[in-house]
């Protein structure tokens, strides 16, 4: 194969406010799992560089389970449609797919010989749903609720118990198989957003927004008891896990704290303080066997530590919404891969073991729309929030004084050596040196899409919507319109110059890429055809010999300069979405995006 995956960076959970995020856990121990987007994300608990990513949902997925054997997955939808898939082989083939409910499906569970699935959430005719694995038949009627369920879970042990949890504020018990109700237990006053049997069967737990948790007999469903006295915390409990010998559990809140309770004393053993932000609202936990995990609200992945409730032993970060752009930089022999998404989060990660953390301070407050280092050791960003930053890339914090303000939005930028940096914004190019605006260019007579400076910091290229190249000369702190223009076949939506400046290659809306040779008054070197759909980004070699194109097709393309015809193809390089950005890290290695959040890195061989 001309191209290999070598490494996947997953995305975080997509989370929502107040809305509880359920974890899935592999029975033996070793993933976990949680749903972003029309995506499921499977992660190594031990090492979470190490991920795989399911991709066959048609829409957003709300909740992934694994069967307790630990050959299937089974997801569920916004549609109500639930897919059983195999975890043992890389095509992840799809089983059974059913559409057991009308509306979003919130919460899953299977009975302990993985032959019978519980499935809850919202719908027309009915809230939740109970059937066999196989033939998806019904196995009773999971009926007693008046709004949507939010948590469904099953007993473990024989006799099978069900218990669901619900907007209109109560829980529900179920005795089969075949199931039927029960009894209504309407202890909470808010809604009842997790319900969890003990891994025994022999109690059951329900957390609410009311901020309590009720514990019931795992087999009649009487009420045993509360933690914590009258409150368990002070904000709403959005999920509960128990500890896996059933004596302990773990319960998540919007109090921004997880808290450790000895169930049997109903008290708290520990409660670890996540922060103080919004964003440090916990709404969801799991513990799978020692790791005690648990998901704020920003999406960052907690790993909790019981001796020092203030500080997680680590803490996943990364991206949850999409990703606009890449850049790559090299420090201490290490490659850093920085990368910017439509919320103004801006991550960076090793590039070889997917560490990653992000910048300290505050940052955009809207989307990072292109990033480029400098010589002088800086990420210079572009935002919608109508600005340009310079972040040291030796200090990692955002720095209140470099952030230039635009006179409108910025939608590229590039530099050059000797503190040169030129951003292209809606009507006007502008010209930076030593981070300070020195020249304005408007009145253009055309719309300017994006700009790149000459590696010899001589000339600027800037391509526009009237499917033209303009250059322009650098005279001292001015910019000069050379009246020289190149055509090129549709509206220019990426350029740059290769690295040693002898080529400049351009995509443009008509689906060509187009390279033109400097030295040669810029002539046109070969237009090269392969994408389906308008390719949005490029990037060249650092052998100057190849440059690869991406696009709205979610094919990446990798040219050689010298041969339009030899070309590597990576097809549905991220499966559901358009690939936003490309960089280089070594002419062997190509970094792509994707609005599915995640960074992945091929291996091409020529």
């Amino acid at each position: 194969m001309p191209y290999e995956l070598k490494h996947v960076f997953a995305s975080l959970p997509q989370m929502e406010r107040g809305v509880a995020k359920v974890l899935g856990g592999d029975p033996k121990g070793n993933n976990f799992l949680y749903t972003n987007g029309k995506c499921v994300i499977i992660r190594n608990i031990e090492n979470p560089a190490i991920a795989d990513i399911y991709t066959e949902h048609a829409h957003p997925v709300v909740v992934a389970k694994y069967s307790p054997s630990g050959f299937y997955i089974a997801s569920g939808d916004a549609s109500g449609k639930i897919r059983i898939w195999d975890t043992t082989q890389k095509e992840h083939l799809l089983k059974y797919e059913y559409t057991p409910l009308s509306g979003k499906i919130k919460d899953i569970a299977w009975t302990e010989d993985s032959k019978r699935i519980a499935v809850a959430g919202d719908g027309r005719e009915k809230f939740a749903s109970v059937f066999l694995w196989d033939t998806g038949s019904s196995v009773g009627e999971l009926s007693g609720h008046s709004k949507l369920i939010n948590s469904v879970d099953i007993r473990q042990q024989r006799p099978f118990r069900i218990v669901t949890g619900s907007d209109d504020t109560t829980a529900s018990f179920f005795e089969g198989p075949p199931f039927k109700f029960k009894c209504t237990l309407s202890q909470h006053s808010q809604f009842v957003n997790c319900v969890r049997f003990s891994p025994d069967g022999s109690r059951f737990a329900t957390g609410s927004a009311d901020g309590q948790i009720f514990i019931y007999d795992g087999k009649t469903g009487d009420l045993i008891g509360s933690l914590g006295g009258e409150k368990a915390h002070k904000g709403g409990i959005y999920a509960v896990s128990w500890s896996p010998d059933s004596s302990q559990m773990i319960s998540a809140s919007g109090d921004k704290t997880v808290k450790l309770w000895d169930v049997g004393a109903t008290t708290a053993v520990t409660t670890f303080n996540m922060g103080t932000d919004v964003a440090d609202q916990q709404l969801g936990c799991l513990w799978q066997k020692d790791h005690l995990l648990s998901i704020s609200l920003s999406g960052y992945i907690n790993y909790l530590d019981k001796n020092s409730p203030d500080r997680p032993l680590r803490t996943i970060k990364g991206h949850s919404k999409s990703i606009q752009c890449l850049t790559v930089h090299k420090n201490d022999g290490r490659t850093y891969i920085y990368s910017g998404s439509h919320d103004g989060h801006i991550n960076y990660w090793d590039a070889e073991t997917g560490q990653n953390d992000s910048f300290s301070g505050k940052g955009h407050t809207n989307q990072v729309s292109k990033m480029v280092t400098d010589d002088a050791n800086d990420l210079v960003t572009c935002s919608m929030d109508d600005t340009l930053r310079f972040t040291n890339l030796g200090k990692q914090e955002y720095s209140a004084s470099d952030v230039v303000k635009m006179d409108s939005q910025p939608k590229s930028v590039s530099t050059a050596a000797g503190g040169l940096s030129l951003a292209v914004c809606i009507g006007q190019i502008i010209l930076l040196k030593d981070k300070k605006k020195v020249f304005t260019l408007d009145n253009l007579g055309y719309e300017p899409e994006v700009g790149a400076i000459h590696p010899g910091g001589t000339t600027v290229a800037v391509g526009g919507a009237d499917e033209k190249i303009h250059l322009y000369s650098i005279q001292g702190n001015t910019l000069k319109d050379n009246g020289q223009t190149m055509a090129v076949k549709g509206v220019v939506t990426d350029l740059a110059y290769s690295h040693d400046g002898a080529y400049l290659a351009a995509v443009d809306d008509k689906k060509v890429a187009t390279v033109f040779t400097v030295a040669d008054g810029y002539s046109v070197k070969d237009e090269f055809y392969g994408h389906h759909a308008k390719p949005v980004t490029l990037a060249w070699s650092p052998d100057n010999e190849h440059f690869a194109t991406g696009g709205m097709d979610m094919m990446v393309y990798v040219w050689t300069v010298g041969d339009s015809d030899k070309r590597i193809k990576i097809p549905d390089s991220h499966k559901l979405h358009h690939v936003s950005s490309l960089v280089w890290i070594d002419e062997n290695t190509l970094v792509t995006t994707s609005h599915d959040a995640s960074v992945k890195q091929w291996t091409i061989t020529y």
